[in-house]
């Protein structure tokens, strides 16, 4: 019988791409770690959040950069947050776990997304295209984030700066994803 090593690999590992102004990548070794806040603990995990990260738990739809830069986290629900940062190791939660001293309940969740960064001049309009969000910097500023939908894809979008933009959705459906966000800047380029 042969042996065979398995190797995990995100779905679009390796991807990056310019179209003129516009830039389209796979971060690489990108891990997502969700924090769940339990019932009646929510003020013992902020203090948790808050000792692990230097930052104050996001407001709901909003993210922040950890005091030593070395992640981000982002607050998806009132009891529900993603820490993400580079791992190349699949030892993503556990690291997470020690940060937070057993205030909050973790959860690997790297391989479950796709990562996709867009960058440039023309992010903001190729995404205007398929997302049904109000993407304008007053209305959507540097460190929001909001769940939506591209092209009857589930998608997390972050921006990350001013013409920067991470996009998650499921790893499941990760070609079908980038081939929207692709024909999306190809449109408006």
């Amino acid at each position: 019988m042969a042996d065979f090593t398995l190797t995990a690999a995100p779905p679009l590992a390796g991807y990056n791409r310019s179209f003129g102004a516009t830039s389209l990548k796979a971060p690489e070794n990108l891990a997502i770690v969700s924090i769940a806040l339990p019932l009646g603990g929510e003020a013992e995990a902020e203090k948790a959040v808050k000792s692990a990260f230097g930052i104050n738990l996001p407001d709901v739809d909003m993210s922040d950069v950890a005091k030593d830069k070395s992640s981000a986290v982002m607050r998806l629900g009132s009891d529900l947050a993603f820490v993400i940062f580079p791992c190349e190791t699949p030892d993503a939660e556990p690291r997470i776990a020690k940060k937070l001293k057993g205030a909050a309940y973790t959860t690997d969740q790297t391989d479950v997304w796709c990562a996709l960064e867009i960058s440039g001049s023309g992010s903001r309009t190729a995404l205007e295209r398929i997302c049904l969000l109000d993407l304008h910097p007053d209305a959507f500023k540097v460190n929001a984030i909001a769940r939506t939908v591209m092209e009857h894809l589930g998608v997390i979008i972050a921006r990350t700066g001013d013409d920067t933009y991470l996009l998650l959705s499921a790893s499941s459906s990760a070609k079908s994803f980038l081939h929207a966000i692709e024909t999306s800047i190809e449109n408006t380029a």
